[in-house]
């Protein structure tokens, strides 16, 4: 193989290609009802749904919540760029106009809600009692704490007036279809941006051990406010008008990149919900692609090994870095510079971490590049650096804006002697 880092590359972009609104939600909407209808939505990738909307749909009503520069020209649907990962003021003013949108809709209305990964920051309302800057706080822990994406959306759901099943309490008695894009390992809807129309049935002292159990510093009026909590559970009448539908999720992606490899590789799906510390992870894989590499002889069809799910990071250090970037790191230290072996992490949605950047590549020569630019790897990874590490080195993946999010993807590629 002349080039693998451009084949890595490759893949990486037909699994954000395949999970592009524009491309995908059109065969899931059905036709536009008569009457009044209303398009909300917050997400990394809502901005471009409700663009796919309006192109099957003609202009519409609504209001859409995105991350900053991930804005699309809609004719009708008022596009809103806020904060993520950790909310600010204009993504909470923007959730407060759409609960009034919501206010006073008739049983003839009809709301269609766009969810994409990210609307847990995005979609900002925090529980009485709780300033936008303690939430700010509570998210910003949370995020450096390691705790898995399930339990993190948990504690926000209990310290939110919109998530947890009562965006779509809210809506009642209007009928709503919700369609969503998971990027949670799973696919379970009440997980997809801390579920705002999904019923939920955990409890405020499941999210008070969440707190103990990852050691999550909050403030006391964090604590306060989980007794208050509006989660919606499962069963709530004011649910029965509301359908969610996942249309879209990373299985997918990884089965459109697997099946543009297969005619070079043999390729090894290692799952699509994988959860962990990056860097242990990373060490994981590391050792399952060194036996495949020791396994494979001359004249042997190089080996894939694909996964997706979301991976966090335990923040320790004072770097600047993301779970795919980590992964990438912890990766190139456990393979040592094996001259067969080169991989790819990226989070689809452009962004790892806070920074502007999906991820990164490596391979035989990472490591001696870091040594040309005076970096030590050890010494980067314990400071959670992996962002600047890949920086100083040009193996940084920047697609920008990928107006989706179907989480991570990870490929590693074993190439059998003399390839």
């Amino acid at each position: 193989m002349t080039d693998p880092a451009a084949f890595l590359r490759q893949l990486f972009d037909r699994a954000v290609e395949v999970a592009d609104p524009m491309r995908s939600l059109g065969g899931f909407l059905p036709e536009k009802p008569p009457g009044r209808v209303l398009v909300i939505g917050a997400g990394k990738a809502s901005a471009r749904m409700a663009e796919a909307v309006e192109a099957a749909w003609g202009p519409c009503e609504g209001l859409v919540i995105t991350r900053y520069g991930y804005g699309r020209p809609c004719r009708g649907i008022e596009i809103v760029e806020a904060a993520h990962p950790v909310p600010d003021a204009a993504g909470a003013q923007a959730t407060g106009r759409m609960l009034a949108l919501l206010h006073g809709l008739k049983e003839d209305d009809f709301v269609l809600a766009l969810i994409s990964g990210g609307a847990s920051a995005l979609l900002c309302a925090p529980s009485a009692g709780l300033t936008l800057e303690e939430k700010q706080a509570v998210n910003a822990a949370l995020l450096a704490s390691g705790a898995p994406i399930s339990a993190m959306n948990t504690v926000r759901k209990h310290l939110s007036r919109v998530k947890g099943g009562q965006l779509a309490a809210a809506a009642f008695p209007a009928r709503m279809l919700a369609l969503m894009i998971s990027d949670v390992p799973g696919d379970d809807p009440a997980f997809i941006g801390s579920g705002p129309t999904v019923g939920d049935a955990s409890t405020p002292e499941e999210a008070a051990m969440i707190l103990d159990r990852w050691k999550v510093p909050v403030p006391a009026s964090a604590r306060a406010a989980l007794v208050r909590s509006g989660v919606v559970p499962p069963g709530d009448p004011r649910l029965t008008r509301t359908e969610n539908v996942i249309y879209a999720a990373p299985a997918q992606s990884l089965a459109a990149a697997a099946a543009l490899a297969r005619d070079r590789c043999d390729v090894r799906l290692l799952g699509d919900r994988l959860e962990g510390e990056a860097r242990e992870v990373a060490r994981d894989q590391a050792r399952l692609a060194l036996d495949v590499a020791q396994s494979l002889k001359p004249g042997d069809r190089p080996v894939l090994l694909l996964s997706g799910g979301e991976l966090t990071v335990t923040r320790t250090g004072d770097g600047i870095g993301g779970p795919n970037a980590e992964f990438c790191l912890s990766l190139a230290i456990a393979l040592a510079a094996h001259p067969r072996i080169h991989a790819i992490a990226c989070d689809t949605d452009g962004v790892d971490g806070a920074a502007e950047v999906a991820g990164a590549i490596i391979g035989p020569e990472t490591l001696a590049a870091a040594a040309f630019a005076g970096l030590e790897p050890q010494e980067s990874l314990a400071r959670n650096d992996s962002h600047s590490f890949f920086a100083a080195i040009g193996a940084q993946v920047i697609p920008g804006p990928t107006l989706t999010n179907v989480n991570d993807f990870r490929a590693i590629l074993v190439l059998p002697p003399g390839a």
